[in-house]
């Protein structure tokens, strides 16, 4: 079905490329430029709680980065830690390796080895929008995340798939590329599912209703109220013991360090 949807979509989007592509080079030229958020790339939320801190890491393109921040706990992992801190009544000791304008791929190549060693109990991987605009084939997308997703379980972690954005509400893009853009990232999101099912990985669709104070200036990134609903939104999603099958996500996260 996958394979027919994907078909699909170059069967439409290959006519409009006369149009789409001019519009593409544009926005890239006169798109506004924010700069990853600044600060350290790690931190502890929930100091106040006690108890072994759940060991958190977060690897994927921008968002991670904190584009759209000015550092990193305003971010989503900032923001995600916190959240989940306050749920689970639990120090989360987090850390965010990301890179702008980066896709699955590359993170394989690149950002793995910064990472692979790190002691971890929970890696969310946050990719989508970088591998839809570059237009990744589906079979490196599903690769690269295999990869990227095996290397952690195989090291006891449980790791999750961040939902890919809905590029259709991102207004810095002409309406014409939002809704291929959008389209192909719902196609990429399917895939995403069906791999963390496969897989026996968590899947956390990004189901956020999307307005406009939710964008950065650049219509682009999450402002910092877009990270905090993103990041509140999974907190909620983790602690709810959504990281099936693994006896019953070893009791709602309480996993024994």
């Amino acid at each position: 079905m996958n394979r027919l949807a994907g078909l699909c979509w170059w069967a439409v989007a290959l006519p409009l490329l006369p149009l789409a592509l001019p519009m593409a080079l544009h926005t890239r030229r006169t798109a506004l430029r924010l700069a990853p958020a600044a600060g350290p790339e790690s931190g502890l939320a929930g100091a106040g709680f006690e108890g072994e801190p759940l060991r958190l890491l977060l690897i994927g393109e921008s968002t991670v980065a904190g584009v759209g921040a000015s550092c990193l706990d305003f971010a989503l992992a900032g923001q995600l830690a916190g959240a989940l801190a306050s749920r689970l009544g639990r120090p989360v000791a987090w850390r965010a390796c990301g890179e702008n304008g980066i896709t699955a791929h590359e993170a394989l190549e690149r950002l793995l080895p910064r990472v692979a060693e790190a002691p971890v109990d929970l890696v969310l991987l946050v990719f989508g929008v970088n591998d839809t605009t570059h237009f990744s084939s589906s079979r490196s997308w599903r690769a690269s995340l295999q990869g990227l997703a095996r290397h952690f379980v195989q090291r006891g972690a449980h790791v999750v798939l961040a939902g890919v954005p809905p590029l259709q509400h991102f207004s810095a893009l002409p309406w014409l590329l939002r809704q291929l853009l959008g389209w192909r990232a719902r196609l990429l999101d399917g895939q995403l599912k069906e791999l963390a099912a496969r897989e026996g990985l968590g899947c956390c669709a990004t189901r956020l209703e999307m307005r406009a104070e939710f964008l950065a200036l650049d219509g682009y990134h999450p402002s910092l109220l877009g990270y905090r609903i993103w990041g509140e939104a999974l907190a909620d999603w983790l602690a709810a013991g959504a990281m099936q099958p693994r006896e019953t996500a070893d009791s709602v996260l309480g996993l024994s360090v």
